[in-house]
């Protein structure tokens, strides 16, 4: 089996409005969508009329939703796991009604995120909680892809392997993103990170920083070694998506901007590389 990259995109980087969204992404050749959200509204703040809308403009425009982005996980560890399991019940849903089966997740933030100096101390109670969450997306038939971030436990390549190897589910798999490593000091984030959590990876998120300033630019242009990580996928023969979350002109603290020219940037620079590490688009 040789490997396939699928390419998608967060749309709500170019525009608030799907229809605008997914005319970019069409005419990029872009032909699946990271669904985090549409008309100013969150994926999982979503009634089943908005679904039903993002259903049929998706089918119109021949774009299939890839993964659901949701905010599952940016929570505090003090909160109630009912809450999140809520949320997933409810994403659930909306992927059942957009034949979505990835939802991306986070492993919630500690009290104190001043410093990620104590996080190890809360590697076990996100593993539990994640594990909760694995259950039932298990029972019914999604995965969820667990992104590292800063601020969230799971910000180091040690603390997400620590995470996964504790909660020990096919229900729970990885969504790499290199820029989100260098953003919290990890240099060399493939050379380090890779062989341990390459049997974990479900999923990939094409962003890239610079190490000393954090500042996101295109793939390929900044330190997180967006070319060995094309090679390392390739060799293991990776069957899954590669999603465009550019953030090249804002990089927040729940969502991104680039605009239709800075997802065409975006777009282009991930093609150079594929290009240079001899990776085949499909679709």
């Amino acid at each position: 089996m040789s490997a396939t990259f699928r390419l998608s995109a967060f749309g709500d980087e170019i525009a608030a409005d799907l229809a605008e969204q997914l005319r970019t992404l069409v005419g990029l050749n872009v032909r699946g969508l990271d669904l985090r959200g549409a008309w100013g509204k969150n994926v999982a703040r979503m009634e089943d009329d908005d679904v039903a809308r993002v259903k049929q403009v998706c089918a119109g425009y021949n774009v299939k939703v890839a993964c659901l982005g949701s905010p599952v996980g940016k929570s505090p560890l003090a909160e109630t796991i009912d809450f999140e399991k809520g949320n997933l019940t409810r994403l659930m849903a909306i992927g059942n009604m957009l034949d979505a089966r990835f939802i991306r997740i986070f492993s919630f933030y500690p009290a104190d995120t001043s410093t990620n100096a104590h996080y190890d101390q809360h590697v076990a109670e996100s593993a539990d909680r994640l594990g909760i969450l694995a259950g039932l997306a298990e029972k019914e038939g999604f995965t969820l892809v667990l992104e590292n971030e800063k601020g969230i436990v799971t910000d180091t390549p040690e603390r997400c392997l620590a995470v996964l190897q504790a909660v020990n589910s096919p229900a729970l798999r990885f969504a790499w993103d290199s820029a989100n490593f260098i953003q919290v000091g990890v240099g060399k984030p493939v050379d380090r990170g890779w062989a341990g959590l390459q049997p974990y990876i479900g999923y990939v998120h094409i962003k890239d920083a610079l190490l000393e300033s954090g500042k996101v630019v295109p793939a390929g242009e900044g330190d997180g070694q967006l070319p060995e990580l094309l090679a390392k996928l390739k060799a293991m023969d990776y069957q899954g998506t590669l999603a465009l979350e550019p953030h090249l002109k804002i990089a927040g603290h729940s969502s991104g901007f680039s605009g239709a020219e800075g997802m065409e940037i975006a777009a282009r620079a991930l093609r150079k590389l594929m290009a240079e590490t001899g990776c085949q688009e499909v679709w």
